[in-house]
This record gives C-alpha cells, sequence and structure tokens, in this order.
C-alpha cells in the first residue's frame, strides 16, 4: 500500500506546484498560497513514507 501512498502523495505535491504557477501568471495570491499548502503537505507525507520504509 505504501506505493499507492507514494503515487498519492506526489499527485498532491504536482498539482500544488500547478496551483502555485497558475496563481503566479494570473495573480491570484490566494491560488499561489494554496498551491504551496499542498506543496508542503505533499512532501511531508512523502518523507513520513520514507521514514516508514527505513523501518521496514
Amino acid at each position: 500500500m505504501s506505493a499507492i501512498d507514494k503515487a498519492k502523495n506526489k499527485g498532491q505535491e504536482l498539482s500544488g506546484q500547478g496551483k502555485e504557477h497558475v496563481g503566479k501568471a494570473t495573480g491570484d495570491e490566494s491560488m499561489e498560497a494554496e498551491g504551496n499548502k499542498d506543496q508542503a503537505s505533499g512532501n511531508v507525507k512523502q518523507a513520513g513514507e520514507k521514514v516508514k520504509d527505513v523501518f521496514k
């Protein structure tokens, strides 16, 4: 199940990058901030998955 979680987390990170770029392009600061938040959340979840892998 770890591979599925990793894929979801990476998807969230990439979605955040997209939102950030769209926010920058359109001048929408709230969308840009939401993109940053999504990226950070995805990164934290990815780190958690890596820690789980170390202890397996």
